[in-house]
């Protein structure tokens, strides 16, 4: 008979990709998404489909203008803050825990 607490993962353990945003709980995240935007906030609440609410919101937003003239690329970075956000799991790409060093 198995063992019914080895399906159980402990409070640390991370045994799916889920566990490891699971445990970034009301810490700061980055997170990067679609249309080449990026956010970095603390994790609040998710679920399944990556939906995700953060606070203390930083975005990072990069947008290329070609100058019309000269037909070159200008690169513009544009970064606004929000106190709460909800991120719509379908834009989101990738996830990244906080450094545990």
């Amino acid at each position: 008979m198995a063992d019914i607490n080895a399906t159980i993962p402990d409070s640390g353990a991370v045994e799916e990709p889920i566990d490891l945003v699971r445990l970034s709980l009301d810490e700061r995240i980055y997170v990067k998404l679609r249309g080449d935007r990026e956010l970095r906030g603390v994790l609040h609440a998710f679920d399944g489909h990556m939906n995700l609410v953060l606070g203390e919101v930083e975005e990072t937003i990069t947008l290329v203008d070609v100058n019309e003239d000269t037909n070159e690329e200008v690169i513009r970075i544009v970064k606004r803050n929000s106190d709460m956000l909800f991120v719509r799991g379908d834009g989101v790409i990738l996830v990244s825990p906080p450094s545990r060093a």
